[in-house]
């Protein structure tokens, strides 16, 4: 065989083991990326070779050795075959150029060659399939699968013996091997894989904001979504037929408890629709018409209360504390606002829990979620025993709060603007790069 005949062949098998070796990266990279859910999927949509993906992840540790079996070998192959052909290859190159000496042929073909050889490593042989592989691994690992379980099956003595050291490696410094293809998300990442997901509009802001609803969804409890006591509305066993009429009419509310006086003696749930067609000066008597109505504890979450209201078709519930005291009443749409939403009907008229006022002022309701107050002006407002703005405001002032009382909250400043008896129906809030709005009330200490 000719000279360049040999040196052709040379840089051939070198170019062929830059190949290899970046198929081994990228089929490393691309095990290492790709999810086990993936895999499923693929399986489940009968992709070409996606059942030996899926067996060579159910053997994470043993492929990633394949792999780096593969890599190796073929470094070292590229250190052994790369350097002779290129440098023999560009020898009449120097020759050309003026270099005869042997010593300085060599060095120079040496350094050379070398420099070629690192550059083809790195880009074809590394960068570019470990690049391809993370953006792409779901095409990559099929389009690996099949040549390297063939190279995983005939190298597998050799797997046994490296796996083996390896864990025996890792324990000595504390580390224990695992088979596991991946970790279970946490909530915490899962909430930032939706995030990323919607910046790169592969979710809409919708969805996004509905899947963080149902995260949030098991940490509610019914008394941050209960109506309280003294806003709920009911009929007692002591009104006519003509009452509670008026009081239909004018609340438009499909169910409505039936009580002896007060909430704390609830007998039933009555139904609108039970009154359809009852005349209504007929002396008739409501507790025939009473449906059970249930007790739930205030501190149930409002996931098991879904239930409880899907068990018992029953979508009203009492919410009592842990004296037994009736704090107010539960319903499926409260409920389901906190995933979805509010949500109002052709007879709901609710005003917002918080509108502008004015240059950084804002109108809010004394029921307001301290969660949403904090999400809206980006606070950390935290208490044990209140979840309303009004709520934290009375413990802070440690007293009923009186129209014109002003609160400082963490640098925003919050003043009663509307009471009702001893309830705290509006309050104003001025963000603190405004002027707080001056009359003649004291500012109360926070």
């Amino acid at each position: 065989m000719d000279e360049w005949q040999t040196n052709l062949t040379y840089l051939s098998v070198a170019i062929l083991i830059v190949l290899i070796n970046g198929f081994f990266v990228a089929a490393e990279f691309a095990l290492v990326k790709v999810r086990g859910s993936q895999l499923d999927e693929l399986v489940k949509q009968k992709r070409p070779f996606a059942k030996t993906a899926r067996w060579l992840g159910d053997r994470l540790d043993a492929s990633l050795s394949a792999c780096q079996l593969g890599i190796t070998m073929a470094s070292l192959a590229l250190g052994w075959v790369g350097e002779p052909a290129f440098a023999k290859l560009l020898e009449p190159l120097f020759i050309g150029m003026g270099i005869t000496s042997e010593t300085a042929l060599h060095t120079s073909g040496f350094v050379v060659a070398f420099s070629i050889i690192t550059a083809l490593h790195l880009v074809i042989g590394e960068q570019a399939p470990k690049i391809y592989a993370i953006r792409k691994p779901e095409l990559l690992v099929l389009w690996c699968a099949l040549p390297l379980k063939i190279f995983y099956l005939s190298v597998y003595p050799f797997l046994i013996a490296l796996s083996f050291t390896t864990t025996k490696l890792l324990r000595l410094f504390g580390v224990e091997g695992s088979s596991e293809h991946e970790a279970p998300h946490s909530e915490a990442e899962i909430k930032s894989l939706i995030h990323h997901a919607a910046d790169h509009g592969e979710l809409t802001r919708s969805d996004q904001q509905l899947l963080h609803a149902v995260f949030e969804f098991d940490d509610m409890i019914c008394r941050r979504v209960m109506v309280p006591r003294s806003d709920a509305i009911f009929f007692t066993a002591d009104q006519t037929l003509t009452e509670c009429l008026e009081i239909v009419e004018r609340r438009k509310h499909t169910r409505y408890p039936l009580c002896e006086d007060t909430l704390e003696n609830v007998i039933g749930i009555i139904h609108i629709k039970d009154l359809v067609g009852v005349m209504p000066e007929s002396e008739l008597d409501l507790r025939k018409l009473v449906r059970p109505l249930h007790h739930v504890p205030e501190t149930m979450p409002i996931s098991q209360l879904l239930k409880h209201f899907q068990k018992t078709h029953q979508l009203m519930a009492i919410v009592v504390d842990e004296y037994g005291t009736v704090v107010g009443i539960v319903t499926l749409e409260n409920v389901l606002e906190q995933i979805i939403g509010p949500v109002e009907d052709e007879f709901d008229a609710e005003s917002p829990d918080i509108v502008p006022d004015g240059s950084g002022r804002f109108i809010v309701q004394g029921v307001t979620p301290l969660e949403l107050v904090n999400k809206k002006f980006g606070l950390e407002l935290d208490a044990v025993d209140v979840d309303t703005l009004a709520g934290i405001m009375l413990e802070r002032v440690g007293r009923v709060l009186k129209f014109g009382d002003r609160v400082d909250l963490d640098g925003i400043i919050a003043e009663v603007m509307e009471v009702d008896g001893v309830r705290t129906k509006k309050i104003r809030i001025t963000l603190p790069d405004e002027d707080p709005p001056s009359d003649d009330t004291a500012t109360l200490p926070s």
